[in-house]
């Protein structure tokens, strides 16, 4: 058995361990399972939402992207801090005091039925394209690992069932105690990562010299581009406002105020990880030029000292697991409460909730492997599926902020409108007259949500003067 291959059984075995260690404090009820019954400190929200935003997108995705553009890559990365920092000063004090489970139950206090459900299905479709992204990650390392075992398609399904096992067994308390080796191992790992390549390639004169001419390699704007890098900003700031896995690590805090500290502090550290995937990316390219793209960053690890290198591939796959175990839990969260408890069993102990969430983990795990399958992009997919929490951010935000100007219809034509822009902004190429879907998301979201209101309001002064 190779080093390699050792080092990651151990660390399965690990997470295994932690995960029933947590069993027992997930298990008294659904709010114990998927909120950690509400007790989780700064540094478990810090470590949990860094586990969340650094997952296969910010460390194999930026590295795939920075096999081809160069350092700028790492701004994906850097505009997840700048969302959790945001979050941190703005909302997740406001959350943490609305002492709720889902963002839906935030929507149904301001708005009708119909955007609770419609809010649903849009959360759950979000988290399911998110998810199935980190299996692709998962499995092409695991593939460099073992290219005689595993190829990308197996490699991806033993990261499933290690993702869906980890949550179904402990739920929010094995993915935030998960998370405390997992951000270790990803520090360590690519630090040492980076700093031994560097060294082999023979530092910047060296890596200089066998790199393309003409791509901008080390500045930090060129190769992605101003509109990319603002619209990655304002896509996860938007994403950090209103994406329920987010939600819910700041509803699993002690009090507001912890749940504020951790985003700030948790936001703060994340920022080396993309400059060091972008890095490791850039020494690939200099190393294996004709390598795939995807395969980039695993393929530099695996030169590595055996040991290390199995650290590091570890410290890559836990990313993985930290991202798709939150993921799958905010998924099956959603759907026991939202649907199951909500209109098809009210009368449900919370025994058969937690049993329903568990449930809703394996079912929304073997989905997300079928999609992973048809993905081709990680960055470009996940950028597409993130931007449509800006329907959900308009509503929270009228909601937390100005609840005078709640309107009850305004929320589920504000998520439609949402889903539409989308829909269209995929398929219909005359439509895309803004840089990137966000901005037309924003757009149309806010312009829904005002009309509403003022037809509304209008309708209101007429029945009135009727009535007069």
């Amino acid at each position: 058995m190779s080093i390699s291959l050792a080092i990651i059984i151990l660390y399965i075995l690990a997470l295994f361990a932690i995960s029933w260690y947590a069993k027992k404090r997930s298990e008294s009820d659904s709010e114990a399972y998927a909120l950690a019954s509400r007790k989780l400190s700064a540094p478990l929200i810090g470590v949990t939402i860094i586990g969340l935003a650094v997952g296969g997108a910010s460390t194999i995705g930026v590295s795939e992207q920075a096999f081809k553009v160069g350092l700028s890559a790492g701004w994906y990365t850097i505009a997840w801090a700048l969302g959790a920092i945001v979050m941190g000063l703005f909302m997740a004090k406001k959350y943490r005091e609305q002492n709720i489970t889902t963002i839906s139950e935030l929507i149904e206090r301001h708005h009708d039925k119909k955007a609770v459900v419609l809010g649903v299905i849009c959360q759950i479709i979000i988290q399911l394209v998110i998810i199935s992204l980190q299996y692709i990650a998962g499995g092409s390392i695991l593939h460099a690992i073992m290219p005689d075992i595993f190829d990308l398609k197996t490699g991806m399904l033993v990261s499933a069932i290690v993702f869906i096992g980890i949550t179904f067994i402990g739920g929010m308390w094995s993915a935030s105690l998960s998370n405390v080796l997992n951000i270790a191992l990803i520090y360590i790992g690519m630090i040492v990562a980076t700093a031994i390549q560097f060294v082999k390639v023979g530092g910047m004169a060296g890596l200089s010299t066998q790199l393309p001419a003409n791509v901008p390699w080390f500045s930090f704007i060129d190769g992605v581009g101003i509109k990319n890098i603002t619209s990655w900003v304002v896509t996860l700031v938007t994403v950090n406002l209103s994406l329920q896995s987010i939600l819910q690590i700041s509803l699993g805090a002690k009090d507001a105020e912890t749940a504020k500290k951790g985003f700030v502090w948790g936001g703060i550290a994340m920022l080396p990880v993309g400059v060091l995937a972008a890095f490791l990316g850039i020494c690939a390219k200099a190393m294996y030029p004709n390598a795939q793209a995807a395969l980039a960053l695993p393929q530099v690890i695996v030169g590595l000292q055996p040991l290390l290198a199995g650290l590091t591939l570890a410290a890559l796959w836990a990313a993985d697991v930290s991202t798709a175990c939150n993921l799958l839990l905010s998924a099956g969260t959603l759907f026991s409460q939202d649907i199951y408890k909500r209109f098809m069993n009210p009368s449900c102990s919370e025994k058969k909730q937690v049993t329903m969430m568990r449930l809703c983990v394996v079912v929304t795990g073997l989905l997300t492997y079928g999609m992973a399958l048809g993905v081709s992009s990680i960055l470009g997919t996940i950028m597409i599926g993130l931007s449509l929490t800006a329907a959900f951010s308009v509503i929270v935000i009228v909601a937390l902020f100005m609840p005078q100007y709640s309107n009850k219809a305004a929320g589920f034509w504000t998520l439609l409108v949402g889903l539409v822009v989308l829909v269209l902004w995929q398929l219909v190429p005359a439509v895309r007259i803004l840089p990137n879907v966000i901005y037309a998301e924003w757009l149309s979201c806010i312009i829904t949500y005002a009309v509403c209101y003022a037809l509304t309001s209008e309708s209101k002064v007429t029945t009135e003067v009727t009535e007069n």
